[in-house]
C-alpha cells in the first residue's frame, strides 16, 4: 500500500515511515519547510508539501495513496486547545477525500483522554472535557460518513532517541527548580511505550485490512511515576521530593495535569488483533542513559 503519513518528520512519525518502507510500503509524506523536505527525502519517501491547516494539501495527499496515518500535532501547549481544533479539522478534511472509498484512515489519540481510577481498554471512550478529545470525535464524525478510521492511543510517554515528550520536560523543570518531584506518594501511572514498537504497531494495524479499531500502544501499561522522578533526580543529583496536590501548580505550572496523571491502559486487545509483541526497553531502562541528560 503507499501511505500518505502526515508529521512525516516528526518523532513518531519519522519511525513510522522507516517501518513503513522497511516492510515494502511506499510512503508520501507531509512535510512544510525545505529541510523536512531534504530530510525525508534521503529516507527514500516521496515529499508532499503543505501542512496540517492546509486543506488541500491534506486532501490531496490523502486522495493520492491507498491509506492515510496521521501523526501529526501541533504541540504548542500555550495554545493547546486551538491545537486540538486544528487536529479536528485536518481529520474531517482527509475523511472527506476518502469518503466512498475503503481507504484506511488512522489517526492518532492519547489513552490519557479515558477514564481515570481504574485500568482502561480498547473499548473505553474518551472522558471529561479536555481539548484533546476533538481528536476522537472528528474520528467518529468521519466514521459516520462512512470512513474507514481507526485510533491509535498513544501513552503519555513516547520514548527513545530524539524525544522531546513529557520525560525531557520533567528534567528540564527539576534543573530549573533543583528539585526531581512526584506528587502525594507518587504512585499515580504513566503508561509507556518505546517509539520504534509504536511504529510497528501503525504499520500492522494498517495491514490488518480491516474495520474501523482503537488501538492502544501501551507496552507498560503503568509506570509509577516517583520511578521517573527518581531517575532524574539520581542522574541530575538533584534531591528527589513530594509535592502535595496544593503546591503541585507551582512547581509543576501547567504541567500539573499531566504529572498527576494516573494513567492505567491495557493493550490486550490490541495485541490479540494484530499480534503486536513490543521489544523495545521499558521507559526506566530507556530514560536513565546519558542521551536523556545532554
Amino acid at each position: 500500500m503507499r501511505v500518505f503519513v502526515t508529521g512525516a518528520t516528526g518523532f513518531v512519525g519519522s519511525a513510522v515511515v522507516r517501518e513503513l518502507l522497511d516492510h515494502g510500503h511506499p510512503v508520501l509524506g507531509l512535510v512544510r519547510s525545505d529541510a523536512g523536505a531534504k530530510a525525508l527525502a534521503t529516507t527514500g519517501a516521496a515529499v508532499h508539501r503543505g501542512d496540517v491547516q492546509d486543506r488541500d494539501s491534506l486532501q490531496s495527499g490523502a486522495a493520492a495513496c491507498d491509506a492515510v496515518i496521521h501523526t501529526a500535532f501541533i504541540h504548542d501547549f500555550s495554545k493547546f486547545k486551538e491545537s486540538c481544533e486544528i487536529d479536528r479539522r485536518a481529520i474531517i478534511a482527509m475523511g472527506e477525500a476518502l469518503a466512498g472509498s475503503s481507504k484506511p484512515l488512522i489517526v492518532t489519540s492519547g489513552t490519557g483522554l479515558l477514564p481515570a481510577g481504574r485500568r482502561s481498554t480498547e473499548d473505553d471512550a474518551p472522558g471529561g472535557s479536555l481539548p484533546r478529545v476533538a481528536t476522537e470525535e472528528a474520528a467518529s464524525e468521519v466514521r459516520v460518513r462512512g470512513v474507514n478510521v481507526s485510533v491509535m492511543r498513544l501513552p503519555p510517554s513516547v520514548h527513545g532517541d530524539g524525544d522531546h515528550g513529557f520525560v525531557p520536560m520533567l528534567i528540564g523543570m527539576a534543573r530549573e527548580k533543583g528539585v526531581s518531584a512526584y506528587i502525594g506518594a507518587g504512585n499515580n501511572h504513566w503508561g509507556a511505550v518505546h517509539r520504534l514498537d509504536a511504529a510497528r504497531l501503525y504499520r500492522l494495524a494498517l495491514e490488518r485490512r480491516s474495520g474501523p479499531a482503537r488501538y492502544h500502544a501501551t507496552a507498560e501499561e503503568g509506570v509509577p511515576f516517583k520511578e521517573i522522578a527518581a531517575v532524574i533526580g539520581r542522574r541530575l543529583g538533584l534531591p528527589v521530593v513530594s509535592k502535595s496536590p496544593e503546591e503541585a501548580p507551582a512547581h509543576f505550572t501547567w504541567f500539573a495535569h499531566f504529572a498527576a496523571m494516573d494513567n492505567l491502559a491495557s493493550s490486550a486487545k490490541t495485541r490479540a488483533i494484530t499480534g503486536w509483541a513490543p521489544t523495545g526497553p521499558g521507559l526506566i531502562a530507556d530514560i536513565d542513559r546519558d542521551a536523556y541528560f545532554r
